[in-house]
C-alpha cells in the first residue's frame, strides 16, 4: 500500500536532506529522523543529555582497575623474563606489529622503546605483506599484538617473517591461539573481560598491552644502565632534553651584549649600560677583562637613598659587590637556574667566567625564555 501524498512530501524532503548532507559531517549531527508514518521527528528528543552519575563513573574506574589487577594476579613472569633477555641479546631491530587498536598500541610501544634506548620500529602488517617485509632480517625480532590471536593479517605475516629468519613473539589474551602456536615464543596477558558492557570493545585488553610494553621498555632501559644524559640525547627538542643538555654557554649573553663598566667609572657614567642592556646590573671589570664585582639597579637605589647628591662623586667600585656568585660556560643551564633561585639569596643573573676572566652573563629571564 503506497504512502499518501501528504506523507510522501516530508519523506522525500528527509531523503533529500540526507543526500545533500555534507561529506565528513557526523550523522549524529543530523537532528531529524523519519518515523514509520514518514513524518520528520526530532532525533535529539530521544537522547538523554543528563550528566553521567559520578558514582557510576567511579564504579567504572574501579571495575577497570579490578580487570587490570586480574591480569597482574595471573601473569606468568617466566616468559616475560625470557623475552627481556632476548631483547637485550637482539643484534638487530625489534619490530612491533598489530592490526586495528592493537596496531596503535604497537606503534606507541615501539616509540617508547626507541626513546628509552632500544632499537624498535612499528611494522604495518598489511604493508609488510606488500614489500615492507624486506626490512626484516634474521637478526631482528617481530612482536605481534593481538587480543584473540586469530588476526588474519598477522597469521598471514608470520610464516613469511619466519622465512626471513626473524624471532617471532606473540602477545595475546587467549592461550593456545593460532598466533601463539605459530610464533617462536608466546606471551599471555590474562584477561577476565573487557570493561565494555558487551565485552566487545577492546578497552581493557589494549590497556594491558600498553602497560606490558611500556613497563618492559623501562626494564630494558634500567638493564642497559641508561643515564640521564643519554636519555636527553633522545629528546633534544623537548623540555626534558633542554633541562639535561642545555649549557650556560648556549644561553649566555656575550660580547657587546654584556652590561659592563670599568672599576674607575662613575656611577652616573654606567647608567646607560645599566638601563639599555636590560639585565638589571652591570659587571665591573678590570683592565684584563677580569671580573671585579657587580653593581645592580637595587644597589643604585640604595646608594642614592643613602648618599643623595654625593652619588655624583662616587665610583662604581666603591658600591659594587666584590665577590658575586658566578658560573661557568659548561655548567648545565638548569643548574644555573637552581643556583639563582635556591642559593643563599635569590638573584636574577650570574656572571659567566673562566677562572677570573669574564665571558658573559646569564639571566633568569634568558633561562626561562630558553624553555627551562
Amino acid at each position: 500500500m503506497g504512502l499518501s501524498k501528504a506523507r510522501r512530501k516530508p519523506l522525500l524532503r528527509a531523503i533529500w536532506s540526507l543526500l545533500i548532507w555534507p561529506a565528513g559531517r557526523s550523522s549524529c549531527a543530523l537532528p531529524q529522523l523519519i518515523n514509520m508514518d514518514g513524518q520528520l521527528q526530532d532525533r535529539r528528543s530521544s537522547v538523554d543529555f543528563s550528566q553521567v552519575d559520578i558514582k557510576e563513573l567511579q564504579l567504572l574506574f574501579q571495575e577497570q582497575q579490578r580487570y587490570i589487577n586480574f591480569c597482574f594476579d595471573h601473569l606468568d613472569f617466566e616468559p616475560i623474563h625470557t623475552f627481556c633477555k632476548i631483547c637485550l641479546q637482539c643484534e638487530g631491530v625489534i619490530f612491533f606489529t598489530g592490526v586495528g587498536k592493537s596496531g596503535f598500541i604497537a606503534q606507541k610501544i615501539s616509540q617508547t622503546f626507541v626513546s628509552t634506548g632500544s632499537k624498535a620500529v612499528y611494522l604495518n602488517p598489511t604493508d609488510a605483506l606488500h614489500g615492507d617485509l624486506g626490512i626484516v632480517s634474521q637478526k631482528d625480532m617481530v612482536v605481534c599484538f593481538s587480543k584473540s590471536g586469530d588476526t588474519d593479517e598477522l597469521l598471514r605475516l608470520v610464516p613469511y617473517a619466519k622465512a626471513k629468519g626473524a624471532q617471532l613473539v606473540s602477545v595475546t589474551s587467549v592461550q593456545g591461539c593460532k598466533l601463539a602456536q605459530q610464533c617462536h615464543m608466546a606471551i599471555h596477558l590474562p584477561l577476565e573481560r573487557e570493561l565494555c558492557p558487551f565485552d566487545m570493545a577492546p578497552v581493557t585488553s589494549t590497556a594491558l598491552q600498553l602497560i606490558w610494553g611500556d613497563t618492559l621498555a623501562i626494564a630494558l632501559m634500567q638493564a642497559k644502565h641508561m643515564t640521564r644524559e643519554q636519555f636527553a640525547m633522545n629528546h633534544p627538542a623537548g623540555r626534558i632534553g633542554r633541562r639535561l643538555m642545555l649549557r650556560v654557554g648556549d644561553c649566555m649573553l656575550s660580547g657587546d651584549r654584556i652590561p659592563m663598566a670599568h672599576a674607575g667609572d662613575s656611577i652616573m657614567g654606567c647608567l646607560n649600560e645599566l638601563t639599555t642592556k636590560s639585565c638589571g646590573c652591570v659587571l665591573v671589570t678590570g683592565p684584563q677583562q677580569q671580573l671585579l664585582g657587580t653593581f645592580t639597579d637595587g644597589d643604585l637605589r640604595r646608594t642614592l637613598q643613602a648618599q643623595g647628591r654625593a652619588i655624583f662623586d662616587l665610583r662604581v667600585e666603591q658600591c659594587m659587590h666584590a665577590h658575586p656568585r658566578t658560573c661557568t660556560a659548561d655548567m648545565k643551564a638548569v643548574d644555573a637556574l637552581h643556583e639563582m633561585e635556591d642559593g643563599p639569596r635569590k638573584v636574577g643573573f650570574l656572571p659567566v667566567v673562566d677562572g677570573v676572566t669574564l665571558l658573559g652573563i646569564v639571566t633568569l629571564h634568558g633561562l626561562v625564555s630558553a624553555g627551562l
